[in-house]
């Protein structure tokens, strides 16, 4: 019994899986974090591209 208790408490390989999770979810944090900033300036930068385009062509959108 003892030598059970023994080998749980050296046994790291769960300790690697949760850091694992960690480093993944800080990733996906900074990910949409990121996306986030940079969103609202992605759909102003491709409205412009569509009303320059439309305004060579002489479409109107």
């Amino acid at each position: 019994m003892i030598s059970l208790i023994y080998a749980i408490l050296i046994d790291e390989s769960g300790a690697t899986a949760i850091e694992y999770g960690l480093i993944a979810a800080l990733i996906s944090v900074a990910a949409i974090a990121s996306l986030d900033a940079l969103g609202g300036n992605l759909i102003t930068l491709f409205e412009n591209i569509s009303s320059n385009l439309a305004a060579t062509s002489g479409a109107t959108s």
